[in-house]
């Protein structure tokens, strides 16, 4: 053969009964993204006590309603084989959960990664969930999949056997026949981890439900128990009716995937080029900056840390990036108004820079 040999049974077995693309493909796999945390742009491996809604590992995102504090979320270095890091949610006390109350861990796929899928159709596809977990507490956990609006919910339980031991789990899904399910830009599926649910908000495992539901009724309630701790990582959703080797991407491209929602300018220099742009009067200028990798939308908010300055010439101008500029910004720029308290000269150019400060760095979010 003019291009050497082929072994004829990988090729055979690597799409026999698949369409690539539907769960066969050989790049994502895994709907989840940083499913093995490896990903920690806002926080690092510092512990942090979210608020409602919080991102803290990069797509990971907590429930904590109505009341904030309950537990902490820390990049851990406690993790299965195979794996270097996990998500660790710590118990902050002994919380009595209130029948609407909901503390969760999720993360939400965007629709265009869950297109093919078909849910809402006659020809949804059944779906894998794994992952790896360990608890101090064994017994009976929940969570649940669902949709961008609430109105199609799938809880699901899952035992943990043995304290302070990773064990992996498997939960098969039939894909959801009914409902809308989104196949654009914004939220397509929920996948959400149970952490102390009440009543109101938990429903029958194992099928699918109007109601919405954060997870399933009995199940664990980690926030329950002070100083109760729950690792997971390893979280997988796939195409097809059991799980299969977890996809471990390259770590660029999982940071690549992560700077879509969530994209941190920071090398540890003091003097980090940001951007650049002009004064539009003596206390402001409109800084350009230029995204790594497009977002998901334009971002919608932004945040410095650290000490920045506008610079041009042999001055530095302590500011503050304020705002976004929407109407100038996109996916793939965003124009930052920088606030000085004077001396800026309006038309000239500024750079926006790390103001001597090696902490220094700016976000930008475009979460779903």
């Amino acid at each position: 053969m003019p291009y050497g040999n082929i072994n004829v049974d990988t090729v055979t077995t690597s799409t026999t009964g698949g369409i690539l693309g539907a769960g066969d493909a050989s790049t994502m796999k895994n709907r989840i993204i940083n499913g093995a945390m490896v990903i920690s742009q806002r926080n690092g491996t510092s512990t942090v006590t979210p608020a409602n809604a919080d991102v803290t590992l990069d797509r990971w995102g907590s429930n904590m309603y109505p009341n904030a504090s309950k537990y902490t979320v820390a990049q851990s270095t406690t993790a299965p084989v195979g794996f270097n890091n996990s998500l660790l949610v710590t118990s902050s006390s002994a919380y009595s959960v209130g029948a609407t109350d909901i503390y969760t861990q999720f993360q939400w796929i965007e629709g265009y990664n869950t297109a093919d899928l078909g849910w809402g159709t006659v020809n949804a596809k059944t779906v894998t969930l794994s992952f790896w977990v360990r608890s101090s507490l064994t017994g009976t956990f929940g969570g649940v999949i669902f949709n961008a609006d609430g109105t199609r919910n799938y809880p699901y339980t899952y035992t943990i056997s043995s304290a302070n031991t990773f064990e992996q789990k498997t939960i098969t899904i039939a894909g959801d026949t009914t409902g809308t399910w989104l196949t654009t830009n914004g939220r397509g599926i929920g996948v959400v981890f149970g952490l102390g649910v009440g009543t109101t908000y938990s429903g029958t495992a194992g099928a699918w439900s109007g109601t919405p539901y954060y997870s399933a009724t009995g199940a664990t309630s980690v926030v329950g128990t002070s100083g109760a701790t729950f690792y997971i990582t390893g979280v997988q959703l796939e195409v097809g009716s059991s799980a299969t080797g977890f996809e471990y991407r390259q770590y660029q491209q999982e940071l690549a995937l992560c700077q879509r929602y969530y994209y941190k300018m920071y090398n540890g220099s003091q003097y980090i080029r940001i951007g650049f742009g002009p004064a539009n009067a003596t206390t402001d200028a409109l800084i350009t900056v230029f995204m790594q990798t497009p977002m998901r939308a334009t971002p919608t908010s932004v945040t410095q840390t650290g000490s920045l300055g506008l610079w041009a010439g042999a001055t530095v101008y302590a500011t503050t990036a304020t705002a976004i500029i929407p109407n100038s910004s996109s996916p793939f720029t965003a124009v930052v108004d920088a606030t000085v308290a004077s001396g800026l000269t309006v038309g000239a150019t500024y750079q926006l820079i790390g103001n001597s400060d090696a902490t220094a760095s700016i976000a930008f979010s475009a979460e779903l």
